[in-house]
């Protein structure tokens, strides 16, 4: 209305003006001027791998009120509607959207959803038919610019997939399943401990935390959005994303416990997402048994802060499966699952919840249980002189997929070390490959020990995947950063000094207000890479979690103590 009232001001100044000068000295508005549009592309083949991408883009001139004075200019009150359609007259479905700028560019995800909402035909080219709609007010008459014509073929939106990416939104090959194509994603992933990630629907929404609120479980699908992320505990965990509710929960199953005619406690396979149990079989035929256990739920009443330790331990919450022909069925009442045995002897059980459409149980012939992912490795000889060696100096796992262990030694190690992959255990340990005391190349049961460098403080990286070794010498101040900073401040890197004992670093911290995400403890100045995050006392390398006691205390200074070597602190 209010556009109208301007149009209408205008032609009763115009013509008031004109009502007083000469025919010859007349001013005319004429009807709006169609604009011309353009398009990148004739013809667009759409596919998941471009949807990312542009794909299509659109140009316009201004569709305007002329004047017959080129020295005066009309109000621009020209609403211009970009509309589109699979029928050149538009007389069919016709999607149409207000624009305020001369251009629009298509991804291929939202013109795929675009052609679907029009009524185009998945995996064959269709005409689609775009052009502008100019108004002076939405009761006038449009005036259309040209049409142009883009052969667009799309791809079938496959709704019900939940697409795993990881930090990077790469393709991961993990997926969750929405049996109804309804939003909500359900299945069983093999997480790390913190393991961050997105999820990419099939019209290619990719869905992340809120970047909020700070909590791992609220969802968003914009740009600011960050990664999700695990608790602290890497294993099983039964995820439901609920794209509708825009929240999403991760239950964690640390054991299965198999009654019946077969008894005992799983083990979980992480990287191929199954369990396992391997037994004896007295001869070939059926059995039946139950599987249950008790897991903890977290969500975002619960949140991951402390839920590797006693701080958080999540809802209890049942866990148990039953069978419905050869598939299992994860919830409810455990029920009576019967299998058949090949043949006697060594067996193993297996429950594969790798396919979120299609949980199987089967028993295969032979023993075939992974091994278990080690949480430490022992450094002997490192801070000992000779005769005095132990395994109280360790490292700690932090990159389960490629075997990383991490931590920090106060170095006297005459002798050079070995790593040993069990407490006690004196015979099974890595020594030399190739290489010398800052870096190299590890090989099981060699016959050299790993060069030691100088006595001091050092950090030790370890991939028993890649059998490397690395250390780096830490100086006599690490760093705090992310304190008191608010969401969207730049981080910097205030220092803590060294005490008189060996990797423990103490010095005032002054707290004005929470911090967005938590603080963070760095070893070098500058270097966003070694880097500890933590809660409830302990510290973990490359963490994604920040330490948010700040948000428990109260306004003042503090003293910090942060032990490196036994991967501590304290605020006091």
């Amino acid at each position: 209305m209010k556009t109208m009232k301007n149009f209408l001001l205008l032609l009763a100044a115009v013509f008031s003006f004109a009502s007083c000068e000469k025919d010859e000295d007349k001013i005319y508005l004429s009807s709006i001027q169609s604009g011309e549009l353009v398009a990148t592309e004739s013809a667009v083949v759409l596919s998941q791998e471009n949807s990312n991408d542009i794909v299509l883009s659109l140009a316009w001139t201004k569709d305007a009120l002329q004047i017959s004075d080129p020295a005066l200019s009309a109000i621009d009150v020209t609403i211009q509607t970009l509309q589109v359609s699979t029928t050149q007259d538009f007389s069919g479905v016709v999607s149409e959207n207000v624009e305020t700028s001369l251009s629009k560019a298509y991804t291929g995800a939202a013109l795929n959803a675009l052609a679907k909402n029009i009524g185009a035909n998945p995996d064959v080219a269709n005409n689609v038919y775009f052009r502008l709609a100019a108004q002076t007010g939405k009761n006038m008459i449009p005036v259309y610019s040209n049409v142009v014509t883009v052969a667009v073929t799309p791809y079938t939106i496959d709704m019900s997939l939940g697409y795993i990416l990881n930090a990077d939104k790469a393709e991961t090959g993990v997926t969750l399943y929405s049996a109804a194509s309804d939003g909500q994603y359900l299945g069983f992933m093999g997480a790390t401990a913190w393991y961050n990630f997105f999820m990419k629907e099939g019209d290619g929404t990719v869905w992340g935390n809120d970047g909020v609120t700070g909590t791992a479980f609220l969802m968003s699908s914009e740009e600011s959005s960050w990664n999700f992320w695990f608790p602290g505990m890497g294993g099983c965990y039964y995820v439901d994303a609920n794209t509708n509710k825009k929240a999403w929960s991760a239950l964690y199953m640390p054991s299965l416990t198999l009654t019946g005619d077969v008894a005992g406690t799983m083990t979980f396979d992480r990287p191929n997402v199954k369990w396992t149990y391997a037994f004896s079989a007295a001869q070939a035929g059926n059995i039946t048994f139950k599987v249950n256990g008790t897991g903890r739920l977290y969500d975002s009443s619960t949140g991951t802060d402390g839920s590797d330790s006693d701080a958080n331990l999540g809802i209890e919450t049942p866990v148990s499966f039953a069978q419905n022909g050869e598939n299992l069925i994860f919830g409810g009442e455990a029920g009576n699952i019967t299998v058949n045995v090949p043949a006697a002897g060594e067996c193993t059980l297996v429950i594969d919840l790798s396919n979120p459409k299609q949980w199987t149980v089967e028993v295969t012939s032979g023993s075939a249980e992974p091994e278990p992912v080690r949480e430490t490795l022992y450094m002997l000889g490192i801070s000992e002189g000779e005769g005095d060696w132990n395994f109280n100096n360790y490292l700690r796992l932090y990159d389960e997929d490629n075997l990383g262990y991490a931590g920090v030694a106060d170095v006297n190690s005459p002798w050079g070390y070995q790593i040993a992959i069990e407490e006690g255990n004196w015979g099974d340990v890595y020594k030399l490959g190739e290489g010398d005391a800052n870096a190299g190349t590890l090989a099981f049961n060699a016959e050299n020990n790993i060069p030691a460098p100088d006595g001091g403080l050092y950090f030790f990286d370890v991939s028993l995947k890649a059998l490397t070794y690395k250390l780096t010498a830490i100086g006599d101040e690490i760093y705090v950063a992310g304190l008191n900073k608010l969401e969207g401040e730049d981080w910097t890197f205030e220092p803590l000094p060294a005490t008189a004992t060996g990797g423990v670093y103490s010095g005032s911290i002054t707290i004005t207000q929470p911090s967005a995400w938590g603080f963070k403890i760095y070893l070098f100045n500058g270097d966003w890479n070694y880097v500890y995050g933590g809660s409830a006392g302990k510290l973990y390398y490359k963490s994604n979690n920040g330490i948010t006691d700040d948000a428990t205390l109260a306004p003042g200074t503090y003293t910090l103590t942060v032990d490196l070597i036994n991967a501590t602190y304290t605020i006091e």
